[in-house]
């Protein structure tokens, strides 16, 4: 696109929940509600409950007209999905409704459903297709320890603005659980936790593990045993579950991009998903970039590093200083 586009819409990325996804990061580089023990994107920069207009829907516009042009393929979702906390953007309910208005594409929500417990927040979400709500604990020590919310939240307000907004919602309710070693894997937390999901009547239940390198480097998966338990305990209450317990395959890179255009289009995608140095480097080739030069001059023009998780080298985008308070691609 070659006009920092690419820092506002990401991917498409393939997904087991969503399909061919095209995503929207319509948040700053971790600005959350949370700061979740396992996040893929490191700790949160601004732990806020304040929202606030970050986006404009004819920039989200014009920006998804144009990635779906370049990308040349059909998508099954565009799919709000930012560097933090999508319901903290004011412009969300106006960007979902913009979306289908102008262009007609089906639009999902990832959130972490912390603000749910606001009635404008639920409003803003009721035209999305599809929103998917964290689950992640349902007692309150657990869920400080996991997700490490903003002060200011309360669970009981949380769980309440979630099952409110799953009696209102008319469209497809995903939730999903990511179990984290001695922290959510005990037998008496996942039987809770399936017992407020079951309460829901989702479409489907994702139970998830940590699988790309995350914010403390103390974070494990949960066993293989807790898994199976919580995925059985929310069939046995009649909930469509599934595991998500293996990275997702990397994305399909837009067509007859140049140099510059497919760099951005990388950082774009690390920097909300990232991936093994082996999978970036098998998508610059794609893209007709020398796999090395390519990770070389991601590390020095954007911000990304290496990192570990479980034997694997993967690469991740963090915000160079002047990010911090903007979202296109850098200056050069």
């Amino acid at each position: 696109m070659g006009d920092g586009s690419w820092g506002l819409v990401f991917g498409p990325v393939r997904s087991r929940r969503l399909g061919v996804s095209l995503g929207v990061n319509n948040i700053p580089y971790k600005v959350c509600s949370y700061s979740c023990v396992y996040c893929q994107l490191g700790r949160t920069l601004r732990l806020s409950v304040e929202r606030r207009p970050y986006s404009s829907p004819e920039a989200v516009v014009r920006a998804v007209a144009r990635a779906l042009e370049e990308y040349g393929g059909r998508v099954d979702y565009v799919t709000f999905v930012p560097d933090g906390e999508p319901t903290l953007d004011t412009m969300l309910g106006r960007d979902i409704e913009a979306l289908k208005r102008e262009l007609g594409v089906r639009v999902a929500v990832l959130t972490n459903a912390s603000l749910l417990w606001l009635p404008e927040v639920r409003r803003g979400l009721l035209g999305a297709d599809l929103v998917s709500v964290k689950v992640d604990a349902v007692r309150e020590e657990t869920w400080r320890r996991l997700d490490r919310p903003h002060p200011s939240l309360r669970l009981r307000e949380v769980l309440e603005g979630i099952r409110v907004f799953a009696e209102e919602y008319g469209g497809v309710l995903l939730t999903e659980t990511m179990l984290v070693r001695g922290l959510n894997d005990a037998p008496g937390e996942l039987e809770a936790v399936a017992d407020f999901i079951a309460s829901l009547g989702p479409a489907r239940a994702y139970v998830a593990v940590p699988t790309r390198p995350p914010a403390e480097p103390w974070v494990e998966p949960a066993g293989a045993e807790a898994v199976t338990a919580l995925h059985e305990a929310l069939r046995e209450r009649g909930v469509d579950a599934e595991l998500l317990t293996h990275s997702e395959p990397p994305p399909r890179p837009p067509r007859a991009a140049g140099p510059g255009e497919a760099l951005e289009w990388l950082a774009a995608v690390l920097s909300v998903h990232p991936h093994s140095r082996e999978a970036v480097e098998r998508l610059a080739a794609e893209m007709g970039l020398a796999p090395g030069e390519a990770v070389r001059l991601l590390m020095e023009r954007y911000g990304v590093e290496e990192t570990r998780f479980r034997g694997r080298v993967f690469l991740v985008r963090r915000p160079l200083p002047r990010r911090l308070g903007g979202r296109g691609a850098p200056s050069r």
